[in-house]
């Protein structure tokens, strides 16, 4: 009867997400507000189904281990360098000053306790990765000033997360001993960052080399959960939260050959659990509460919203950019971020702070999210005001060619097309599913990864959306097919350019939305008989007219593919 009651309630969380959340994506409402709204429908507060919260509260949690592990997963240290001014100077700056703004407001404004007060001003100093990435990418602003300034101020919020929520369990103890109990925590941060990265050096990478030679799809998944799952519980075992366990291991394979192929893998089992887990969030929204303390709740976000937009336009301005810029990225980052249901939901449950206040501070965070489409909007309308209009400037080649050239398949064929791209200054991505041949070009410097063209996760990860171009060069018929269908339903307007054995395989990748397809009997043809009718006399210009008709009847669909693109309006 107990295991019929708990398949209920998953059969209840799942029937709401599957038709609440596509509906309300359709009225432009995150995803994860639909989720939120999915478990208010079944919480105790509402008519209807009602959900048992603590039956399922121990699988959703594990949305957050795995959430942390995708963050850990996005960190490598190149990137970390190359956006340090931005990551460590304005994203620290604007973590530490709102933090304090917000929790000396909740300390001496709202009367709460210091650990409380602490948590609170931390929390709220955080912002909605996944809202504003999917603003970004849609407007394609990603690439703006604005938009690196945006993701480098969410990568270091991202980076502060993980000791927020490491203490928040010592921050609910004695708070007469608590710089003692956050110079322990951080003491076992240190041992186990040293402790996994051992692990992770020793035994972790050539583990995945081994399991990556199996080429066995199912155990490489397998070893991915093992991993999240075996760290978080190690650093559950210390003290410590499996959040921050999951953190760390992802840190261990961001700069590996596996991250995107890991990352695709994990991505559904994310997805699902972290959706499960906003929904029992939804469910313990108090909603008469909510109702009573309605006109508290409307000043507070615009409180937030206001004073987190004016503390990022001044750093900006302090920093050397212009008010423009400022309010932008200001209004861009002013809601408060997804966290927040995190650590106020565990806040509670720790009796760090009162159940009330938790609930009035998520209906708060809720409205900033909805909110946060029209504050964007108005930090681009103002960016805008008064500036004479301009017609946009043609890219210059340098831009033209800073977008890579993915390259599924780095066998001898795939080697040769990238070391012709790398002569001309183009820059390239290849994906393998050889392990040894990824180890050895990485070795060499080549930017190399291990995983499946053909999963559209992989090539999310690798950013498909940024590439210029795709040449494929799979040696097996099948996966070629379908590396080209998952390229082209990525990225409708990429030229794709496709290795084909024989004819027939040529018409099958044209038809699965290959720009040009290049078959090898053609071009082995095509040499044979140029070889041929020279050995016979013909005089070499009319042999190699010969030839370029024939490959223009091939070929010629990517030039005209080309030009219908440059002929579309922007």
């Amino acid at each position: 009867m107990e295991t019929a009651g708990t398949l209920y309630d998953i059969l209840a969380l799942l029937g709401a997400a599957v038709v609440l959340v596509p509906l309300l994506q359709r009225l432009g409402i995150p995803s994860v507000l639909g989720y939120l709204a999915a478990g208010v429908v079944l919480g105790p507060y509402t008519p209807g189904l009602v959900v048992d919260v603590e039956a399922t509260r121990p699988l959703a949690e594990f949305g957050v281990v795995f959430l942390l592990f995708a963050i850990g997963l996005e960190l490598p240290l190149a990137r970390l360098r190359t956006m340090q001014r931005y990551i460590f100077g304005l994203g620290f700056l604007q973590v530490a000053l709102s933090a304090a703004l917000f929790g000396g407001l909740a300390y001496f404004g709202w009367g709460q306790g210091l650990p409380a007060a602490l948590v609170i001003g931390a929390t709220l100093a955080f912002s909605s990765t996944a809202t504003v990435l999917v603003l970004l990418v849609e407007r394609n602003e990603a690439v703006s000033q604005h938009g690196r300034m945006a993701i480098s101020v969410l990568i270091f919020q991202d980076l502060a997360v993980v000791p927020v929520l490491a203490l928040l369990p010592l921050l609910a103890g004695d708070s007469h001993h608590m710089a003692e109990a956050l110079g322990l925590a951080a003491a076992k941060a240190l041992l186990a960052i040293a402790a996994i990265w051992i692990i992770g050096r020793f035994v972790l990478r050539p583990a995945y080399g081994y399991l990556s030679a199996i080429r066995t799809p199912e155990v490489f998944t397998a070893a991915n959960l093992l991993l999240v799952l075996a760290v978080g519980w190690l650093t559950a075992e210390a003290g410590m939260s499996m959040a921050l366990g999951a953190f760390l291991a992802g840190l261990l394979l961001a700069d590996s050959s596996y991250r995107h192929q890991v990352e695709a893998d994990i991505e559904p089992f994310r997805g699902l659990l972290l959706g499960l887990f906003f929904m029992t969030v939804g469910m313990s929204i108090d909603l008469p509460l909510v109702a009573r303390t309605w006109p508290m709740i409307l000043g507070l976000t615009l409180l937030l919203l206001g004073l987190k937009t004016a503390v990022i336009a001044l750093l900006c301005r302090g920093l050397g950019y212009g008010w423009r810029q400022g309010l932008r990225v200001g209004l861009l980052l002013a809601q408060v971020g997804e966290f927040a249901f995190v650590v106020f939901g565990k806040a509670a449950s720790l009796h760090l702070i009162k159940a009330s206040d938790s609930q009035t501070l998520m209906a708060a965070v809720a409205l900033s999210m909805v909110l946060t489409p029209l504050t964007a909007a108005a930090g681009r309308r103002l960016s805008q005001w008064r500036q004479p209009i301009a017609e946009s400037p043609q890219p210059a080649k340098a831009d033209i060619v800073s977008a890579p050239v993915l390259i599924a398949g780095y066998g001898r064929v795939g080697q040769l097309v990238a070391r012709l791209l790398r002569d001309h200054h183009v820059p390239t991505l290849a994906l393998d599913l050889d392990s040894e041949r990824v180890a050895q070009a990485r070795e060499n410097g080549f930017p190399v990864y291990y995983g499946d063209a053909s999963h559209a996760g992989v090539l999310r990860s690798m950013g498909i959306e940024r590439a210029r171009a795709a040449v494929v060069t799979v040696n097996k018929p099948r996966s070629a097919e379908r590396t080209v269908g998952a390229l082209r339903r990525l990225a409708p307007g990429l030229p794709i350019i496709a290795r084909a054995s024989d004819l027939p395989q040529e018409h099958l990748l044209q038809g699965a939305g290959a720009s040009a397809v290049v078959p090898e009997t053609l071009e082995a043809s095509l040499q044979l008989a140029a070889l041929a009718l020279r050995a016979l006399g013909l005089p070499p210009a009319e042999i190699e007219r010969t030839i370029q008709q024939h490959r223009l009847a091939h070929y010629g669909m990517l030039e005209q593919s080309q030009s219908d693109s440059k002929q579309e309006p922007s």
